[in-house]
C-alpha cells in the first residue's frame, strides 16, 4: 500500500471523526434544552471528571495516549459548554423590545459587549467615530443620539470614558449607564457626578478579553455606586451565563487590579524585553524549547498582541500600581542574590513559600 492510499484513508477517518463531533454537538443541544426546562446548572464538574476518567480508560483499551484522549474531550466539553451557554443566553435574554447603545462599540471590548447584548435580543446601536465591523446601526457621535436607551455602555479608553461620563451627567439618560474600564479611580468623580444627577449608574469590569466565548470560570466585577436598581439590571444581563459576579467597593478595585493585571502585565513585558534585548539571535532561541519557557512565551505573546495603550493606562493611571512593581523588583533581586551566593536552602525556601501560597489559593477557590 502506497502513501497516497494511506493518506486517503486518513482523510476518510478525519471526515468520520468530524461527523461524530457533529452528532455529539446535536446531543449536547438536546441536553442543554433539558437543562433549560428544568433550570439545571449548565456545568457539572463531577460529570466532567467522569467523562475524562472514562476517556483515559477507553484510550488505554484502544492503544492511544490517555493525555491525548483527555485533551480531546476537554476541548469538546469546552465547545459543548459554549454552545449551551450561548443557547441559554439567547433563550433567556430579556432584551426583546429594549434598546442598548455601546459607545466605543467598534473597539474590541466594545464589539464584544455589542454582540453580547445583541445575543439577548436587544436592539443595539454603536456610537464610534469608526464604523463597526459587524452590521450594527452606527452613529459617528453619540452626542447626536436622543439617548433613549435601556442600557448605555461606555467602552472607550479611560481618559475618553471620563469625558463621556461627565457629559452624560448633563443629559440625564433614562437607562442604566455603566463603563467597562480596567481602572475605576480615574473615573470616580465622573461616576459620582452621574449618580448625584439621578442616573442609574454602576461600574463593570469584565475580567476576560474580547476573544472570550465561554464565560464559565470567568469573573465580572461589579462596583457598587449606590444604585441597587442599576446593579440588579447588570446582574440580570449576565444571569443567563456561567460568569461569576464579584461585587466590591470602588476603593478596593484598583488596589487588587494592580496585582491581578498590573503585575502580570509588567512581568510579561519585562520577560519579552529581556529576551529581545538579550543579544541572543532569534533563530537559535526558536530552535530551543522547554515546558516552562514555552508556556511563559505563550502568555507573553498574548500580552504583546493586546492594546499597548490600554496596558499603559492600567500601569500609569493606577495609584496603587507602584507597589506590585517594587515587589517584583525586590523579588527578582532576592533571587539574584541567593543564586550568586550559592544559597541553595534559601532558594528552596522561596519555592516552598510559593508552593504553599498557591496551594492556599487553590483551596480558597475550591471552597467558593
Amino acid at each position: 500500500m502506497d502513501i497516497a492510499t494511506l493518506r486517503d484513508q486518513l482523510s476518510d477517518i478525519d471526515r468520520r471523526i468530524l461527523a461524530l463531533v457533529g452528532e455529539r454537538q446535536a446531543v449536547v443541544r438536546a441536553i442543554g434544552d433539558i437543562k433549560d426546562r428544568s433550570d439545571k446548572a449548565l456545568r457539572s464538574y463531577a460529570q466532567e471528571k467522569v467523562v475524562l476518567e472514562r476517556a483515559r480508560q477507553e484510550a488505554s483499551r484502544v492503544g492511544i495516549s490517555g493525555d491525548l484522549a483527555a485533551d480531546l474531550l476537554r476541548r469538546l466539553i469546552h465547545e459543548s459548554l459554549t454552545l449551551q451557554e450561548q443557547r441559554r443566553v439567547e433563550i433567556r435574554g430579556g432584551g426583546s423590545g429594549r434598546r442598548a447603545l455601546v459607545i466605543g462599540g467598534s473597539g474590541r471590548m466594545g464589539a464584544w459587549m455589542a454582540r453580547f447584548l445583541l445575543s439577548q435580543n436587544f436592539a443595539v446601536e454603536v456610537a464610534d467615530p469608526v464604523a463597526p465591523e459587524d452590521d450594527f446601526p452606527h452613529l459617528a457621535r453619540w452626542q447626536d443620539s436622543e439617548l433613549d436607551y435601556d442600557f448605555i455602555v461606555v467602552a472607550t479608553t479611560l481618559r475618553v470614558s471620563q469625558e463621556i461620563l461627565d457629559e452624560l451627567a448633563t443629559r440625564s439618560p433614562r437607562g442604566v449607564v455603566f463603563d467597562v474600564g480596567s481602572l475605576k479611580a480615574p473615573l470616580r468623580a465622573a461616576l459620582e457626578t452621574l449618580a448625584e444627577s439621578g442616573v442609574q449608574v454602576t461600574s463593570v469590569h469584565p475580567m476576560f478579553g474580547p476573544d472570550t466565548e465561554l464565560l464559565s470560570g470567568r469573573h465580572v466585577i461589579l462596583v457598587d455606586l449606590g444604585s441597587q436598581e442599576a446593579n440588579d439590571k447588570v446582574r440580570e444581563l449576565f444571569g443567563s451565563t456561567m460568569a461569576e459576579i464579584v461585587e466590591m467597593p470602588l476603593e478596593d478595585h484598583d488596589r487588587l487590579i494592580a496585582y491581578v493585571l498590573g503585575l502580570s502585565h509588567a512581568l510579561n513585558v519585562a520577560f519579552v524585553t529581556a529576551l529581545a534585548e538579550s543579544g541572543e539571535a532569534v533563530p537559535y532561541l526558536a530552535q530551543l524549547s522547554s515546558t516552562t519557557f514555552d508556556r511563559q512565551l505563550q502568555v507573553a505573546a498574548g500580552v504583546t498582541h493586546d492594546n499597548p495603550h490600554l496596558y499603559f493606562e492600567i500601569q500609569h493611571l493606577n495609584a496603587y500600581g507602584g507597589e506590585p512593581l517594587r515587589s517584583l523588583q525586590e523579588a527578582t533581586a532576592r533571587v539574584e542574590r541567593i543564586v550568586e551566593a550559592g544559597d541553595e536552602e534559601a532558594f528552596v525556601r522561596l519555592m516552598e513559600q510559593g508552593r504553599r501560597y498557591l496551594a492556599e489559593r487553590d483551596q480558597q477557590q475550591a471552597n467558593l
